[in-house]
């Protein structure tokens, strides 16, 4: 890759994205509250989502939320990952998150995680957010290959993949 950077460095990583009634920006420690709020909501829906061996985010405290929003907002600086929040068009709600982060296995750059907040018309707002971003990433991304491991690809599958070799 390019160091520990995800994208090239002359790459301009996005601000924002629009969708119907939300929106897309970097997420932030000062994100905390909303983040919370949809992450405990959101609990059921999330389980699994980043690991299938993981119980995340059982037992999450607001203290530990801020803490994982500091890091995603530092490492977004530094070009390593990329978390953006899904927030409503007037910034009231958290609606959900979207990470780009490197992928560990051999024949993928990046490997792409999405997640809407529980409730009215969660799988109908999944589907279009999931769309949106695919298409995003496509047309808007560096990368040659993407993986959507636990959605396009089943989780087995995708652990049963080859790491890459790091040096």
């Amino acid at each position: 890759m390019y160091g520990r950077e995800l994208v090239p460095p002359d790459f301009g990583v996005p601000d924002r994205l629009d969708g119907q009634g939300y929106h897309l920006r970097m997420l932030r420690a000062e994100d905390v509250d909303k983040d919370f709020a949809a992450v405990v909501e959101s609990a059921g829906r999330l389980r699994g989502l980043l690991d299938p061996n993981s119980a995340w985010p059982d037992g999450l405290t607001r203290q530990e939320d801020l803490i994982d929003l500091a890091w995603h907002e530092r490492e977004f600086t530094i070009r390593h990952s990329f978390a953006y929040t899904v927030m409503s068009t007037d910034e009231s709600r958290c609606l959900g998150c979207v990470y780009i982060f490197p992928s560990d296995r051999r024949g993928y750059d990046a490997k792409v995680f999405y997640w809407v907040r529980s409730g009215l018309d969660a799988e109908r707002r999944d589907a279009d957010l999931g769309q949106l971003v695919r298409v995003w990433i496509a047309q808007q991304w560096p990368f040659t290959s993407v993986a959507y491991p636990g959605r396009d690809l089943p989780w087995d599958t995708w652990q049963g993949l080859a790491l890459k070799q790091w040096g």
